[in-house]
């Protein structure tokens, strides 16, 4: 099989040194000879396209890429904020990297078809309430968003994004689209003055899928800069992690809500804490161990009985073990992306400003017929 000689080999070793992988933990996931990559890199030998393809779809870069005679230049490979949550976490791994780049990519992708159909996006201004306190900031917010009446992710995700937040959700299933579930990061947020970016991580319950989305939110509107999280960042008990779930929490469990809670009811053991906040737990949307923390917040529930709470939690929480379904492929894209880039895929479509070859393939790889479904889909929700 030809291969191609014109592989720039200094481009894989920085990709491999930016990623923290080595050459042969490299070679060994790509499927690709360690004594091929031995060879190329010592200059004497080529790649199949084959090969190549693999590398570039390992490293989250076009195949181009590696042909390019160049010196990497980083601050053209990697935005800022790309560089400012790796920071944050050196040990990302590479799949994971790729994922917050091909994040990037798609929030670059929806603001450029905004401007092909000449629609002005949301812009995301939300109140300034930066001289204001986490718990008055998060009445603010909340007021700000319409939350009232609102207990599921869907609702949560929506009034986000009609406040000029794109909101994204990685996918149960194996793929581009999915943060490994034994990877510890549960979402991250890229911010942006005009159209900022959450990211959730997919979880077994959705209300955890709601914290992270206020948490990530709480960065964009508190802070003003990108956060990448992971477990013990929602454990946090200083600095801006903190005052996220502070934030977070009070969005989502007002005082107006936390005092309709009866102390004297409260079961002695903790296992019974679940069915004691069930009610609550389903109108609002949450889970239980937020509105714990409010209660412990609010010097309601004893520090000693929150921790046996979360370390009997620990002990029974059931974990799914199944694949996740494919059955209703046409609807991932809305899934994953959401309602506002779905929609606009589909306009610019619609318009002819793109073709529908392309609009499959930024709607995750459709096929022709799971397009037409989610069109039908998108009409009917």
């Amino acid at each position: 099989m030809e291969r191609i000689e014109s592989v720039n080999p200094a481009r894989i070793l920085w990709c491999c040194e930016d990623s923290g992988i080595s050459i042969e933990n490299m070679a060994e996931d790509v499927g690709i000879a360690a004594s091929t990559i031995d060879k190329l890199l010592e200059g004497n030998y080529g790649l199949t396209f084959g090969q190549l393809r693999k590398l570039s779809d390992y490293f989250g870069r076009g195949v181009l890429f590696f042909l390019d005679p160049e010196p990497v230049d980083i601050e053209q490979v990697h935005t800022q904020q790309f560089r400012t949550l790796a920071n944050q976490k050196p040990d990302l791994s590479v799949k994971l990297k790729a994922l917050i780049e091909r994040t990037e990519k798609q929030r670059d992708l929806y603001l450029s078809l905004c401007e092909d159909l000449d629609i002005e996006p949301v812009v995301f201004a939300p109140p300034d309430v930066e001289e204001l306190s986490v718990a008055r900031a998060a009445s603010v917010i909340r007021d700000w968003l319409a939350l009232d009446g609102i207990s599921t992710f869907a609702d949560y995700r929506r009034v986000v994004e009609k406040k000029g937040v794109l909101v994204f959700r990685t996918n149960g299933y194996a793929g581009k689209w999915k943060i490994p579930r034994e990877n510890p990061v549960l979402g991250f947020s890229i911010y942006d003055i005009r159209s900022p970016l959450i990211v959730v991580k997919k979880q077994d319950a959705e209300v955890r899928q709601t914290f992270t989305l206020m948490h990530e939110l709480g960065h964009l509107i508190l802070h003003k800069a990108s956060f990448i999280n992971d477990v013990q960042d929602f454990h946090a008990e200083q600095g801006q992690e903190r005052t996220a779930n502070a934030f977070a929490a009070q969005v989502l469990v007002p005082d107006s809500l936390l005092d309709q809670i009866s102390d004297q009811t409260r079961p002695d053991d903790v296992s019974g804490y679940d069915p004691w906040l069930e009610e609550h737990r389903r109108a609002w949307g949450v889970s239980g161990e937020v509105i714990l923390r409010r209660l412990l917040d609010t010097g309601r529930l004893p520090q000693v009985n929150y921790r046996e709470y979360l370390n009997w939690r620990g002990e029974h929480t059931e974990r799914t073990t199944g694949r996740a379904s494919r059955k209703y492929r046409y609807r991932e894209p809305r899934h994953v992306f959401g309602d506002t880039f779905v929609r606009t895929v589909l306009d610019a479509q619609s318009a002819r400003q793109i073709s529908l070859a392309k609009a499959t393939r930024y709607l995750d790889g459709l096929k022709l017929k799971d397009f037409h479904k989610l069109e039908q889909y998108c009409e009917s929700v």
